[in-house]
């Protein structure tokens, strides 16, 4: 499998940590939160990762170039505009594809789930994508059937909702994203001509006509240390 880490965001819920450095770099018991995605990777049997960069580019590439995490990075660098998750994804697609699969995970996202159980039960679906789900509260929220096909979002807050498969949607699981997701190969040669877009977005677009499932996680470990009270949690417990 190859792999593709999230890391060009700006960090806005962290301000006091990002005016002067990357999410990405923010560290955790002496470990950057890019060193724990990629050691979590590469000890997950992941052969090769790349990982887009934006805000403090410069800092995050200086980094890779001055540490050996013994597997091959790339960059995909969008310095000159933020091409948003799945515009970030598309942008990468010439060092991702082939017959792999690809794994997707985000920067700000520790966790200690088995990757190799979710490719399993992703190879064993014939899914387009897999997506990573727990249950917990949020105000977004993907919507799964008794199969775990995905059949819309919804966001409790403002109650806006949108439908890809109707039947079941009211009585449908909500899940909330973790983050992490899995893609067949031939995910790339369905991306739209924009070069700027939501993954979201698409895997809802996607769901119409695609198989995308949900992979209902409940790993004792999982923090989005995007978060500042996550991350002082996350301090706390890796101090």
């Amino acid at each position: 499998m190859k792999a593709m880490i999230f890391a060009a965001g700006l960090g806005t819920r962290l301000l006091e940590e990002t005016s002067n450095k990357p999410k990405a770099l923010v560290k955790i018991g002496g470990k950057t939160l890019l060193q724990y995605a990629i050691e979590k990777l590469r000890n997950e049997g992941i052969s090769e990762i790349v990982v887009n960069v934006h805000h403090f580019s410069e800092l995050v590439i200086d980094f890779l170039s001055n540490h050996n995490f013994g597997i091959t990075i790339h960059i995909s660098d969008e310095s000159g505009k933020l091409l948003d998750t799945g515009g970030g994804l598309k942008k990468a697609a010439p060092f991702l594809e082939g017959d792999s699969l690809v794994v997707i995970y985000n920067v700000d996202i520790l966790s200690n789930l088995n990757l190799q159980t979710v490719k399993d039960a992703h190879i064993k679906s014939g899914a387009l994508a897999t997506l990573v789900v727990r249950n917990r509260k949020t105000q977004r929220y993907f919507k799964f059937d008794n199969n775990h096909r995905l059949v819309g979002w919804m966001n409790k807050k403002t109650g806006e909702s949108k439908v890809s498969v109707s039947e079941n949607f009211n009585e449908s699981a909500e899940m909330a994203f973790s983050g992490i997701h899995i893609i067949q190969p031939e995910f790339f040669k369905l991306m739209p001509v924009e070069d700027r877009f939501s993954i979201t977005n698409f895997y809802l677009e996607l769901a119409k006509t695609h198989l995308i499932k949900g992979y209902f996680d409940d790993s004792e470990l999982w923090m989005d240390v995007g978060k500042p009270e996550q991350l002082a949690q996350a301090r706390k417990l890796f101090s």
